[in-house]
């Protein structure tokens, strides 16, 4: 599988472990790792900033691919297919259709850029 096709499937499988973290019949632990996985891949800070040339997208190449893959492993295939299938349709011109699932995390940097500016005042 080439980088193009890979990068394709994780625009599926991303929305699609958010959606196995509503499922009912997703096991706690993959849960866990979901949460993880979608609160890094949604998440404007990264591990390595993106600044820094070559390794700031070392971590988008490396990491996000392989806390999917961890994840993937612990979610049952059927209730992964399933989830799979609904996924499909959230991106519309490469561009998430149900943009509102960012919003808590933007909330959340906001808090915490609030509490940052308000310790350094």
């Amino acid at each position: 599988m080439d980088l193009k096709a890979r990068a394709k499937k994780l625009k599926t499988d991303i929305p699609a472990l958010f959606l196995a973290l509503k499922d009912d019949n997703t096991p706690i632990i993959a849960k866990i790792f979901a949460g993880i996985t979608v609160a890094y891949a949604l998440s404007p800070v990264d591990l390595v900033p993106d600044f820094i040339p070559v390794l700031g997208y070392l971590d988008d190449v490396i990491l996000l691919p392989m806390l999917v893959a961890l994840t993937i492993k612990f979610i049952p295939s059927d209730v992964l297919e399933n989830n799979r299938r609904q996924a499909e349709g959230m991106w519309q011109d490469g561009k998430p259709k149900k943009w509102y699932y960012a919003i808590p995390i933007v909330i959340v940097w906001g808090i915490v850029i609030v509490l940052i500016l308000k310790a350094i005042i």
